[in-house]
């Protein structure tokens, strides 16, 4: 599955994503060993590498890469394998290589290894009597601990247990064991084994090296019977000693394990026997189902099912079924002489009897137990030897097995249990081990397993049970001849197709995805890919599969049973729409069974089934009302009137338990709401029925109940009241008139502005929402009572500044009742958008686009921005559409502008939404909006060609294209603005982006006398606008400091006292002047530093201001100061005298800024007097 949930670069895919073709493409594409070249090379370069660290990293790496690119694919190594390894071993085995080399080229040898697999490599690696010799002495050159060599030790391990196979009695090796000093030299044979005890203990991958060893050697002829039994006894010892509780103790049980383990698979049976059980024995004492080690546990049930192979005589059961042979033409021709119902069993009434060990019984429990292990490769093994054993039991034992293997499917049993239980079933059906006999109990097991879904907490188990199931079914598909299976086709498939569509998981609908009837149609709709978005298997495969007779009831079945009452909510309401998309195909069985069967769940005592139920209904009876409206039938022709007073009960029931209260509620309430909505817009026969009355109030309560709600929760029941107010008012609140009643508009439309005040801000929001979504026969001579309503949400004032999201909602609702009652140039200002009320409507909308409210979740004023850009344009498009006339070119310019500003703001998301209002408005030619300021520069920089492709969101596209607004004078003032909050801000691509983008546009200009005259002055405006506004000053002084470092004023610097740099002065003391923000200050700094290079008093003005700054009570602004006056004088050498510059420089540096204020004004009164800057005087706080 990996493939299909990860992108090309690696990163995840959101589920339903359609790239995974190409990754499977881009995945199998490769069809030979393309760098065989490149790797000779890297090989023989070796030699010259290893001696520098930094080439023999890059080395390793691009060895590593290319390998690693044939993971997947690694029999494309195979004609390669063998002169990879030649030229590798052919430096190890120079005795001129140095050790780094050697370990090196092992280390070559181990990533092939890796990629390749050690049982393929094994067999090509030179195996003469000569090899065993020199590969035994490189063993005394290594240490086990070096942690670094370790690749060098497991190929050295591996290599020795090929070398020790040479068919020749290891004695004959020894020769004379006498040395020359006299001394006994230590045979052949005890070197290896001692090699393979020592490799045994070790922490690192050379202990699985040394088990492959052992089990190779210890089996060797005249090494088992002079050493296997000793060589037992020590592993038997040692194991028994460890203990998992420690980590060595793990590390030296997990080798014996290994040991014990290879050495039972490759030995002989008879060879073994005589030391099982007491193998046995010492593995029980073990206790390792108590480890919380996975992989000994694992180790253990390996180790237990080759035991139990070993008590039993290796032959295939007779009595086991078969299909067919593994030849297709032995198949054809055995198919066309014999008729197949005949010979799919053979009779075991000549089976051998003999004596089956009493070990075995405790193997099988053992097996037994591990498949209800929590890990699932402990579970895995113990399915694998459970069908491995049962293939040598007689047919009555092996029954008893499959017997108590069916125990594991009890609900008393955790999903483990399900789990293993499933694995061992495919085991035994993909061997023929599990009778036809059998598949009547089997059946229904798998059945339940493929919908097996247990709630823990805040989610669930039982995915990977119903990943097995699916996986049992695709072994007994192919175990089984079909004749066997056609009971149970129906029943298998439709569960297959359940899982398929209606699954939780991803990998369940995959694994399900298989054949049924209709196989090639169904598996064409829902393939591999396909069934990966949830979404579309719920509302659209499921139609198309539910088409097909067999699977449509069950189908419907299954939503109702199992899904409806999930515990996730987001499958119950797809459920609910899933059966909303099936009711057309069987609309009698919806009314006749599956209604009257929903009714009574929507007043149950379950919440989740409660909830589910409820939608359902809501669902189902809008479904057949658009069934009954495409047949020219009434509504009521489906239901009869049980159903319609079940359908009316629920919210009476419900009112009456007090459901709607606590966290039940929170589910209640938009379900119920949803209800509302679907039976009024099913236009339900309820006109005039108290039923009305109780909705109402519910839909009221629900808005008001807003504020006592989670947040999590609050927007959906705000959503859904909504929506079902809107639905309620247009089915039951007009009469044949076409008009509301008058003393329930009053009372409505009075109930709801006077909640727009309430002191609860998701009260405001809404109700706001509310007025927003009443149909026009309501709004009717009250629009100008609404609208005043909705501006004082909307108005910023000072007890509920933090209102953002009423204000939010408030804008919202402003454009929603501006849509439904239209526009009329002279008609009443109560019924219409007129030309006495747009421009009151235009100032709510456009005072929004200036809310930069922030609290403790940010800026939280942005929501209010996007809303009223979005009503702004939507006001906008319906006036163009209707009366063009009531737009002015005041409005349009302010619309405009704002939105260019927010187009050029910091946050990327409200940026790109400002960039796709503004293009729209640009773009809209239907008919083409009016009085847009420089339209025709506007389209040259904005091509409608480029109108899509140009990404908003993306810094690097957004700001070359705004910043060239800087131009157009109409839009500087605003662009420059939100540019000042780009570049001075945080965000390292934005500020990068936005300051290049400033500066490209000044280099333009920079000649320009007339331009930069108006640039400097809309500057200007910008900061004096601004000023002590911290939002805007703070990022300016960034700002100016950036373009002065960048040299965007050199054009004035030649000018004496030039006015801009006398007015930025005077605007900088003033935005300092008694400030204790130290991010301002230091900006200020960074100014005053820049503002040097200008000629005359300036230079006077501004050393007198950093000097003053040098004593400021913060020590780090004084410290800052310093430093930054320092670098200052090193810029600009020709500010102070000559004579005096090293002094100065030498008392910024060496004074310590951080001292006592008088010591510090001393220092500071010198240096004004070497600079000829008058000294700041202290001003007594009585004077002040």
């Amino acid at each position: 599955m990996a493939l299909s949930e990860m992108n090309g670069d690696g990163s995840e895919q959101e589920e339903g994503g359609c790239q995974e073709p190409d990754v499977i493409a881009r995945g199998n594409i490769l069809e030979s060993f393309a760098e065989s070249q490149e790797i000779r090379g890297l090989i023989n370069s070796l030699k010259g590498v290893y001696g520098d660290l930094g080439t023999r990293e890059v080395t390793i790496e691009k060895f590593i890469v290319i390998m690693d690119k044939y993971q997947e694919q690694p029999h494309l190594l195979d004609s390669h394998l063998e002169w990879m390894m030649h030229l590798l071993l052919d430096i190890v085995r120079d005795k001129r290589s140095p050790s780094p080399l050697v370990h090196l080229a092992f280390k070559f040898l181990y990533i092939i290894t890796k990629v390749r697999g050690y049982k393929i490599f094994l067999r090509l690696f030179p195996h003469e009597v000569a090899d065993l010799q020199p590969v035994l002495d490189m063993f005394a050159d290594q240490n086990p601990k070096d942690y670094e060599t370790w690749e060098t030790r497991y190929m050295l391990l591996l290599w020795l247990s090929m070398t020790c196979l040479i068919p020749f009695d290891l004695a004959r090796l020894d020769g004379n064991i006498l040395s020359e000093e006299g001394c006994t030299r230590m045979p052949i044979m005890d070197r290896i084994l001692n090699v393979a005890k020592s490799y045994l203990v070790v922490s690192d991958k050379a202990r699985d090296a040394a088990a492959v060893l052992v089990s190779r050697f210890i089996i060797r002829p005249d090494v088992k019977q002079k050493r296997m039994a000793d060589f037992l006894d020590w592993a038997l010892s040692t194991l028994s000693k460890s203990s998992f509780q420690t980590m060595e103790g793990t590390i030296v049980m997990d080798g014996m394990l290994q040991a014990l383990a290879q050495l039972f698979k490759h030995g002989k049976r008879d060879d073994c026997l005589p030391y099982a059980a007491t193998v046995l024995e010492c593995l029980d004492n073990c206790k390792l189902s108590e480890s919380n080690q996975t992989l000994l546990r694992k180790l253990g049930v390996k180790l237990v099912q080759r035991l139990g192979l070993t008590f039993l005589k290796p032959k295939v059961a007779k009595w086991r079924y078969q299909r067919g042979c593994r030849s297709l033409a032995a198949n054809l021709q055995f198919s066309a002489q014999v008729p197949v119902a005949q010979n799919l069993v053979i009779a075991a009434d000549d089976e051998e009897e003999y004596d089956i060990p009493g070990e075995v019984e405790n193997v099988i429990e053992q097996l037994l137990i591990g498949l209800k292990d929590n890990d699932t490769i402990v579970r895995w093994s113990a399915a694998k030897g459970i069908g491995r054993i049962t293939g040598r039991l007689p047919k009555e034992l092996a029954d008893d097995v499959v017997g108590s293997l069916l125990d594991c499917f009890s609900f008393q049993e955790s999903d483990n249990s399900w789990h293993g239980g499933c694995l061992a079933l495919a085991e035994l059906g993909r061997r023929g081990l599990l009778l036809p006999s059998r598949i009547t109990d089997v059946v229904p097991v798998i059945l339940k397993a493929l919908t097996y879904d247990e709630k823990r907490g805040a989610c669930s188990v039982g995915s990977n049970v119903r990943d097995a199931a699916c996986y049992v079914c695709w072994a007994f598909a192919r175990a089984y001849d079909p004749l066997e299976l056609k009971p149970f086709v129906n029943q298998i498939s439709s569960a297959l197709v359940i899982a398929a569509v209606f699954d939780r998981d991803i990998n369940c609908r995959r694994a399900a995805s298989g054949t049924f009837p209709y196989g090639i149609d169904i598996v064409t709709a829902a393939d591999y890919f396909a069934v990966g978005n949830r979404v579309n298997c719920f509302l659209n495969i499921s139609v198309y599969i539910a088409s097909f007779p067999e699977y449509t009831q069950s189908m419907i079945d299954h939503l109702v049973n199992m899904k409806i009452n999930h515990w996730d909510g987001v499958i119950r309401e797809l459920s609910t729409k899933a059966l909303h998309n099936l009711t057309p195909q069987v609309p009698e069985y919806m009314t006749n069974v599956v209604l009257p069967r929903l009714l009574p769940l929507a007043v149950g005592t379950d919440l989740h089934t409660r909830h589910g139920a409820i939608l359902a209904c809501a669902e189902i009876t809008h479904a057949l009302y658009k069934l009954a409206a495409e047949n020219n039938r009434s509504v009521t022709s489906y239901f009869n009137e049980k159903s319609l007073e079940g359908l009316k009960q629920i919210h009476l029931e419900l009112c009456s338990r007090q459901l709607y209260r606590g966290l039940g509620g929170e589910l209640m309430r938009p379900a119920v709401c949803t209800l509302i909505e679907k039976l009024s817009l099913s236009k339900m026969p309820f006109r005039e029925d108290p039923i009305i009355d109780g909705w109402q109030w519910l839909i009221n309560d629900s808005l008001r109940s807003l504020p006592l709600v989670s947040s999590t929760a609050r927007q959906q029941i705000k959503e859904a009241a909504v929506s079902a107010l809107a639905a309620l008012c247009n089915e039951y609140y007009i009469n044949e008139q076409r008009e509301a009643n008058p003393a329930l508009q009053d009372e409505l439309l009075q109930q709801y502005i006077s909640e727009l005040q309430n002191t609860e801000e998701m009260i405001r929001c809404g109700f706001s929402l509310a007025l927003g979504a009443l149909p026009r026969f309501l709004l009717k001579g009250k629009l100008q009572q609404v609208l005043e309503g909705l501006k004082k949400v909307i108005c910023i004032s000072r007890k509920d500044v933090s209102f953002a999201e009423s204000r939010r909602d408030g804008l919202k609702a402003t454009a929603k009742v501006c849509q439904t009652v239209g526009v009329k140039r002279n008609g009443p200002q109560d019924e219409f958008v007129c030309k006495d009320n747009v421009v009151q409507i235009y100032t709510m909308l456009l005072n929004g686009m200036s809310d930069y409210t922030t609290d403790s979740r940010g800026d939280v004023g942005a929501w209010v921005r996007e809303a009223a850009m979005t009503s702004l344009m939507e006001v906008t498009v319906l006036l163009v559409q209707n009366e063009p006339e009531l737009l002015d070119a005041n409005i349009c310019k302010q619309i405009m502008c704002c939105v260019a500003q927010q187009s050029a703001e910091k946050i990327d998301r409200f940026r790109a939404h400002a960039g796709f209002v503004f293009l729209t408005l640009l773009n809209f030619d239907n008919p083409p909006i009016p009085h847009i300021p420089h339209r025709e520069e506007l389209e040259r920089i904005f091509p409608r060609s480029e109108a899509v492709t140009l990404n908003w969101n993306a810094p690097s596209q957004a700001f070359p294209r705004i910043t060239q607004l800087l131009g157009l004078p109409t839009y500087q003032y605003y662009v420059l603005l939100g540019l000042t909050v780009s570049v001075g801000g945080l965000t390292e691509t934005t500020v990068r982006y936005s300051a290049q983008s400033l500066f490209d546009y000044m280099k333009k200009i920079q000649n320009d006398l007339g331009a930069m005259n108006n640039f400097c002055e809309t500057l200007l405006q910008v900061f004096e606008d601004n000023l002590l506004n911290d939002r805007v000053s703070v990022p300016l002084l960034k700002m100016l400091d950036q373009m002065l470092a960048n040299g965007c004023f050199d054009i004035f610097t030649a000018e004496e006292n030039h006015p801009f740099s006398l007015k930025l002065l005077t605007l900088c003391k003033e935005e300092i002047k008694k400030s204790k923000d130290i991010q301002k200050l230091r900006s200020s700094i960074a100014v005053f530093c820049g503002m040097i290079q200008f000629q005359g008093d300036m230079r006077k003005q501004v050393l007198f201001q950093l000097l003053l700054l040098l004593c400021h009570p913060f020590p780090v602004i004084r410290k800052t100061t310093a430093s930054q006056a320092y670098e200052m004088l090193i810029t600009y050498s020709d500010i102070v005298d000559p004579d005096i510059l090293d002094e100065v420089m030498t008392v910024l540096s060496d004074t310590n800024w951080d001292a006592e204020l008088p010591l510090v004004r001393e220092k500071r009164n010198y240096l004004c007097d070497l600079m000829k800057v008058p000294k700041p005087q202290l001003v007594s706080k009585s004077a002040a």
